[in-house]
This record gives C-alpha cells, structure tokens and sequence, in this order.
C-alpha cells in the first residue's frame, strides 16, 4: 500500500488545500491529512478546531484519514511506513523553503520521498493568512473556502 502524508497547520483549510488532497488521492492508495501543532505558529483556531474542519472537508473522500501530531514529520513518516510527503508549492518563493525542508526529511527518514504538487492555476495565489485577512475585514471568502470554513471565520471574527 502507498501511503502519503500531506502535513500543515491547515488554520484554516482552504480550496487550494482541497485541491492538492483531491489530486494526491488518486496518486496514492492511503492518504494521511496530518494537522500539525506547531510551537512556531500562534494559529486562530485550536487544533480541535482544526480537526472539526478538516474532517468535515474530506468526510466525502475515499482513501483520507485526518490525524493530529507533533514532532517530526520525518518521525511520523517512519511510524505510518508512509513513501511519500506531499507538498504544494504556489509561487518561486515557497521553493527553497520547501527544498531544504525536503533534503531534511529525506536525511530523517530517507523512506519517503517528498512530492511536490502545484494547486490549479485558480488557487495559486490562496494562503490561509490572506484568508484570515479578508475575513477580518468581512470580506467575501467564499470563492476560498468551504461553507463550513467560512462561517467559522465569521464566527471567529464576528463579521
């Protein structure tokens, strides 16, 4: 079985990460969403939160379980014999973040090779700050994020 890990802090989830769970689906036969806790980020909604909303994102999808974890992702690879991490890149810039962050993992646990997938041409430019911005603000999200998602932000900010 191929097993594939797509990690993030997922705070919140957006189109653009649905589209790359879509996609990795039918690359592998078990695809692992892992939401991240960490200790570098202060996100807008606890991982509880984060869980509530992935889950009912992917509820629909075959082949996804939705896990928690801490640590190494290298770590959790090795523990899910997972062949694969998935990661999105958007722009230029995410790449040598991303390159480094890859060598790293492959050093950790050389069992996983790191893909890389590119979100579809209308998602390109979607991060979840800017989506926590325009909501903030009550700007219209709903071209960005599931229904779920955005009447969570609302509630959060109160718009």
């Amino acid at each position: 079985m191929r097993i594939a890990i797509y990690p993030g802090t997922f705070d919140p989830i957006t189109n653009g990460h649905l589209d790359l769970i879509d996609r990795a689906t039918v690359l592998f036969d078990q695809l692992y969403v892992a939401i991240a806790d960490n200790l570098e980020k202060e996100p807008l909604f606890s991982n509880a939160e984060r869980m509530e909303m992935v889950k009912g994102c992917v509820k629909n999808k075959k082949n996804i379980k939705v896990i928690s974890f801490t640590g190494l992702l290298a770590d959790l690879s090795k523990k899910l014999k997972a062949v694969a991490i998935i990661r999105g890149l958007r722009a230029v810039s995410d790449f040598e973040y991303e390159f480094q962050m890859a060598l790293m993992n492959r050093k950790l646990y050389a069992n996983a090779e790191t893909v890389f997938l590119m979100p579809s041409a209308r998602y390109t430019f979607l991060s979840s700050t800017l989506i926590k911005d325009i909501a903030r603000f009550g700007g219209d999200i709903s071209k960005f994020v599931p229904k779920m998602v955005e009447r969570k932000l609302k509630e959060k900010f109160r718009v």
